[in-house]
């Protein structure tokens, strides 16, 4: 289990605003339970559309980001997908052009190239190497609240793993579903 920050665990909003060089995402999942995007998720498996850069569904996450992205930190985001691909990863490689236009950099990376990796067992955001954010879901795919760890050992596991799977993995402009 990771070790618990002592203080109480920080927002996703105050996570970002606390890095000061780097924040890194790795997702493992092949799905996700929707929740508040199941409107856009609908609508994009009946026509394919996904919202604008500029509507309400992409404003929580893209201020954040552009936010972080002009204090100079980078931000980048890796994927580990199932091939050929889940609905909701087309989903997510959709709507991946508002999280790049936002600042991020994204990577892509078939899972049957991860297995020689040593990974976590959970999506994770690190920040500055000092503290892991571990997303933790059910098997069906709902949110179980995130797990922030300081632990050094898991904060070189999850650096390792994320450097690992971004060396392997295609740019999000190369990447083809």
């Amino acid at each position: 289990m990771p070790q618990s920050v002592p203080a109480a665990p920080l927002s996703f909003d105050e996570l970002l605003d606390s890095a000061q060089y780097q924040a890194l995402h790795l997702g493992l999942r092949d799905t996700y339970a929707v929740g508040e995007e199941r409107g856009v998720y609908d609508a994009f498996l009946t026509d394919g559309t996904v919202p604008p850069y500029d509507s309400a569904f992409w404003r929580p996450w893209v201020s954040p980001v552009e936010g972080t992205v002009a204090r100079g930190v980078a931000v980048r985001r890796a994927r580990i997908v199932s091939e050929p691909v889940t609905d909701y990863v087309r989903f997510e490689h959709a709507i991946t052009a508002s999280n790049i236009r936002a600042g991020e950099e994204v990577r892509w990376l078939g899972r049957r190239h991860a297995s020689a990796l040593a990974l976590p067992g959970n999506d994770f955001w690190l920040i500055d190497d000092r503290l892991v954010r571990f997303n933790v879901f059910s098997g069906d795919g709902e949110a179980q609240g995130p797990e922030h760890s300081d632990d050094p050992q898991v904060i070189k596991l999850c650096a390792d793993a994320f450097q690992s799977v971004w060396e392997r993995a295609t740019p999000h402009d190369q990447y083809e579903i």
